[in-house]
Parts: C-alpha cells; structure tokens; sequence
C-alpha cells in the first residue's frame, strides 16, 4: 500500500507539489492510525501536532535532534552520492562521542575554547578512521563496504560501552558515564532550558558547504558521475573507486561530529547509549531527502518532529511504545516509497 501511495503521490506524478502532497500524505495517516490505535484519539492527536511547537523545552529539544540528524544524515548521502553505502554510522558516532569525551573529561589544564576543537578535531578523526577503512578494503580487495562498515561499528560498540563503564567512569558518579564537563568545555546553549546548542549553526554550515560543494563543484561533479553511472565515468576519465574511501571518510568523520555534537552540546557528558540510533535514523532521514543535501535539514526537522510528536501522544495517552513505533515507521514508509520504488526501476 505504501509503495502504491509514493507511486501515485510521487514527485513524477505530482511535479512541483509533491513535497507538500507527500508532507499531507504522512499527516494524513498519522491522523488515521492515531485515530485507532488510542483510545484518546483527540488527545492524541494534539499531542503529536501541537505538543512539539508548544515551548521552549520541546521545540529547542525538536530543532536539537534535527542537527544531529542532519550532521549525520549528510554523511550518509556523501557515501551515497559516490556509489557506496555506509551502515557503520551509528558505531562511528559513538566512537567519535567517546573520542571527544576521553578529551573533554581530561586534560584540566587545557583552556575550554581549545579543549573543545580539540575534541571535534578527534571525534572527526574517529569516525573518518572507521569508516576509511572499508573504504580501504572495498578499493583494494572487492569488500562489501555495507558488511564492513556495519560489522565494524557493531564490533566498536561494546568496546566503547566497556570504557565508558571502566576507564572513563566517573568514580563518584552513579551512572555508566563519564564526569560532566565543565562550562567552558561544552557548547553555550540556544534555547534554555532545553539541550539546543551552537551545534544547530554548524549544521547549517554544513549542510550549505555540502550544497555547495556536491552540486556546484568540480569534485562533487566527480563524485556524483562515479556513484550514478561507473560507466560514464570511465568514459571520461573518472576512476570510480578512487573516490570510494575519501568519501566513507567523509561520512564516517559527519557522524563523528554528530557524535562530538551530541556529547558537548546535548548532553554534556558523555554515558552508555547517547548515540540512541542517531546513525541509523540518519539513513532515514537521507532516503526522505532523496540524498539531496538541500532537502536533508527539512528531512531532519520533519523526522525529529515525527518522533517528538510520538513520544509527545506516548507520554500524554494510553499510547503504548509499540504503536508510536508503529506510526513513525508508517509515515516514513509512506515517504521514501517513492525512493525505493525508483531504486528498483
């Protein structure tokens, strides 16, 4: 049913109004499904349109979420751009937050301003290294860069979860994190009391840098003949795989920095689980952008206001977690139909 919709509502059928048809679409079946799955539904609904815009609190943690994901979201449409495919995100993103934490939380004599481009430089460096390597394999040796990258976050990971537990632990603290960094070492808030952050300008910055860079450049011109058409490439002189492992490190060094971003401006400390599935709702919200680094900050802020809006009608109704889930995997379902639909065409 999903595809039949992103079939009849896609951007071929629908031309210019297709963003807004598809945004109605997605409205429309949350409507439908909150409407039989609570038994509240008038406050459901409430819930998950209005709750989120309503304060300071829950819009500045909305637009907070939304720059994480567009960080993360851009690396996974470089990777795209160029005819790979990065699966490794979210172990990048925990191994760049730890990077950056091990920084953070050490080296007192270090000045604030320093400590932190010191730790963005090393949470970038992280998760460029993991996701170099793939790259490395996939060039040299005909790896799968999807399996690699995916069986190296998911090796990453609970080595991280042991450091944070172990090493980096804050002896005098009850929770499986590191100390809480001090004020000069984590990003000035935007929108108190809620976690949005200096983050948020970065994100645009990259998102504009991305743009310009992808669909402006020489080397984005490059890029993007290697990825959609090896063939053409070849023909004018492109090595494809020569741009396989500078663009996973690339994507890997986003997600790094999505890590960074969430560790010293979100949470200010850095414990077990922060990434929470930041890497693999990222190649969410890059298939809702079609990869279009234009379209991916809209995709963040439409998906951070999906899943705001479902915790929002969770927490305010009879909601259970299972059918919020349920709702948000709809509506993304109902939106990238049209993605996979041409994918397979």
């Amino acid at each position: 049913m999903a595809e039949a919709l992103g079939s009849a509502l896609g951007p071929a059928a629908l031309g210019p109004a297709a963003p807004s048809l598809l945004a109605l679409a997605a409205a429309a079946a949350a409507v439908i499904l909150l409407s039989f799955a609570s038994a509240e539904p008038s406050t459901a609904l409430r819930a998950f349109f209005v709750t989120p815009w309503s304060s300071a609190w829950f819009l500045g943690n909305m637009l907070d979420q939304a720059a994480l994901l567009s960080v993360a979201a851009l690396g996974v449409a470089i990777a795209f751009k160029a005819g790979t495919f990065n699966l490794g995100g979210e172990g990048q993103v925990y191994s760049g937050g730890l990077a950056a934490a091990a920084i953070l939380a050490g080296n007192p004599a270090l000045p604030g301003p320093a400590a932190l481009a010191l730790a963005g430089a090393a949470a970038v460096l992280a998760g460029s290294a993991m996701a170099a390597v793939p790259g490395i394999l996939k060039a040299r040796l005909g790896a799968d860069e999807m399996i690699a990258t995916f069986l190296l976050s998911a090796a990453v990971s609970p080595v991280a979860d042991f450091l944070i537990a172990g090493p980096l632990r804050d002896p005098d603290g009850s929770l499986l994190a590191t100390v809480r960094f001090s004020g000069d070492r984590v990003l000035p808030r935007l929108m108190a009391p809620s976690s949005l952050n200096a983050s948020l300008f970065a994100a645009l910055l990259l998102a504009f840098l991305a743009l310009v860079v992808l669909e402006r450049g020489i080397m984005g011109f490059r890029l993007r003949a290697a990825g959609s058409s090896p063939s053409f490439a070849r023909f004018a002189g492109i090595d494809s795989s020569r741009y396989w492992t500078p663009a996973l490190a690339v994507s890997g060094g986003l997600h790094g920095l999505a890590g960074f971003f969430a560790v010293a401006g979100t949470y200010g400390i850095c414990h077990q689980g922060f990434a929470g599935g930041l890497g693999w709702n990222a190649i969410a919200v890059a298939l809702i952008a079609r990869n279009s680094p234009a379209a991916i900050l809209p995709a963040a802020l439409a998906y951070a206001w999906i899943r705001a809006g479902s915790d929002a009608a969770l927490m305010s109704t009879d909601l259970s977690f299972e059918t919020a889930s349920f709702v948000q995997a709809a509506v993304f379902l109902l939106v990238t139909a049209r993605f996979f639909r041409g994918k397979r065409a």
